[in-house]
């Protein structure tokens, strides 16, 4: 069973990619690319490696997407009605809803059948959020600091920079 989830997920992965090059819209392009992600963080899941789909999801798919649509968006003033003309916001959710529900009948069918093959237990501890939470916080502790440190400086910086702007723009008027 999971060797047929991995060839729909692949099969998917594979075909949304190419729909995303191949598209004209450029729209229609970065949904293909949202749906070649979660067809990916599919693969992690297979892999057993949960950390990394979840962060495939959220980062990838969730955060640099919208700011891809936001951009596409604001280049493409004019074609922001046709895009609400053509897109059917409750046709997606459907789609999505029937997956679900689809992914959900073959588990029960295949746990039921005992398809499902049985994972040992060393394996079943890599790719979760406590096994890289442990390896982050022991092995690379200090690294993990440092680059902390520097988050927080350039963020400082980046506020320091936009205050001096205001100010600056302020005495001039």
């Amino acid at each position: 069973m999971i060797t047929y989830f991995f060839i729909f997920l692949a099969v998917l992965a594979v075909t949304s990619a190419l729909a995303m090059v191949i598209s004209k819209n450029t729209v229609n392009s970065a949904l293909f690319l949202v749906l070649n992600m979660v067809s990916l963080a599919g693969l992690f899941l297979l892999l057993k490696a949960q950390f990394l789909a979840v962060i495939q999801i959220l980062v990838y798919a969730g955060a640099i997407m919208v700011l891809f649509l936001f951009v596409i968006m604001l280049l493409n003033v004019q074609d922001e009605e046709n895009l609400f003309s053509q897109f059917r916001v409750k046709y997606f959710v459907a789609f999505l809803v029937g997956i679900v529900v689809f992914s959900q009948l073959l588990y029960s069918i295949g746990s039921f059948t005992e398809m499902l093959p049985e994972v040992s237990p060393e394996m079943a501890e890599v790719g979760t959020v406590e096994a890289v939470a442990d390896v982050l916080y022991s092995q690379y502790l200090l690294p993990f600091h440092i680059i902390a440190l520097l988050l927080t400086a350039a963020v400082n910086g980046a506020l320091m920079i936009a205050q001096h702007k205001i100010k600056s723009g302020a005495t001039n008027d």
